[in-house]
């Protein structure tokens, strides 16, 4: 039985990529900063393990309490929606150390039995906002477009050990959270750029524009997991699909 280690499970796309797995035999080790029995069905193949990517010693603890895995998948991050000039920048640095920083700790973590293994996956979740950028996302754009370089170079010096690492990239998501998360964190737009983020806001809102669902995400981690032939790049959702194949 093969084992898969999900970052932020808590809801949305790492959620979802949990289930599928479970769904498929595997065993799952889903983490979240605070877990809940909730979210996801008992099961003898389900080992809950609470995470903070941006900890140095909560990483090691939740790698030693998953034991041997054959799958990671880096899926935990903040949104952050907001024009730059409204942006602290302790909120771009908070965005960096859990979107970027820690997809590296937590791939770094698990190298060392990976290589050993010589037949494992580091799967990254990042945006097809990466591929086709949109306003008011440059901190976050910078923090998933950082996720790409890294894994194309990382998919390099690790080919030679028969380790895989791949990229899965969503379109949006269907839902408004994502920008008022990251309100929530940074307070009101700057009033220059008020009546613009309205407008952008109203798209998001848009339920005509084609969105990615979750259960396109975790079909697009379980290619990348599963194929040892699957592109390094794996957009997931038709959104994506579209702004991929016009490249």
């Amino acid at each position: 039985m093969q084992t898969v280690l999900i970052t932020g499970c808590s809801s949305g796309f790492g959620l979802e990529t949990a289930r599928y797995f479970l769904d498929q035999g595997w065993r799952v080790v889903a983490t979240m900063r605070t877990p809940r029995t909730d979210l996801l069905p008992p099961s003898d193949r389900l080992q809950l393990v609470a995470l903070d990517v941006t900890d140095a010693a909560s990483i090691a603890r939740a790698v030693q309490e998953a034991g041997p895995i054959d799958v990671l998948v880096n899926n935990a991050g903040i949104g952050m929606l907001n024009a730059l000039e409204g942006t602290p920048m302790e909120v771009a640095r908070d965005v960096f150390a859990t979107n970027t920083l820690g997809t590296i700790a937590m791939t770094q973590a698990v190298l060392p039995q990976f290589r050993e293994r010589k037949a494992s996956v580091v799967i990254n979740v990042t945006s097809s906002v990466t591929l086709k950028s949109l306003p008011l996302l440059s901190v976050y754009t910078a923090s998933k477009a950082a996720v790409n370089a890294f894994t194309e170079s990382l998919a390099l010096e690790l080919a030679q050990f028969g380790v895989r690492a791949c990229l899965v990239l969503p379109g949006r998501a269907p839902t408004t959270r994502f920008g008022e998360n990251a309100r929530e964190r940074i307070g009101d737009f700057p009033a220059p750029y008020a009546a613009y983020a309205g407008q952008v806001f109203e798209g998001l809102r848009d339920t005509t524009t084609p969105t990615t669902s979750s259960i396109a995400v975790a079909e697009a981690v379980w290619h990348a997991a599963t194929d040892p032939n699957s592109p390094m790049r794996i957009p997931a959702g038709d959104d994506a699909v579209e702004v991929f194949n016009a490249l």
